[in-house]
């Protein structure tokens, strides 16, 4: 840990004053890597891994059930807004 961290204007100073046009150093790494965040290609906040889906086979029934009903309501014209049916 740094005891005297950086002001997001020294950072910004910083940036300003850095040349784009040089090349990085060969021995420069990722911050990624440095920060120990190597897991894959894409950071976990981008694409979370795949969860494992759980035996229970009564959900998809239910949602399509709730759907189903939205879909059927809204073809009758009638408005579900507040939880009442009212022709809309």
């Amino acid at each position: 840990m740094v005891d005297d961290p950086f002001t997001e204007a020294e950072l910004t100073e910083l940036a300003l004053a850095a040349d784009p046009s040089l090349a990085a150093d060969t021995d420069a790494v990722p911050m990624a890597e440095y920060l120990g965040q190597v897991d894959g290609l894409l950071p976990q906040w981008y694409m979370p891994t795949p969860m494992v889906r759980g035996g229970s086979r009564w959900r998809l029934p239910v949602v399509l059930v709730i759907v189903g009903a939205f879909v059927i309501i809204e073809a009758l014209g009638l408005c579900s807004t507040f939880g009442q049916l009212v022709p809309g």
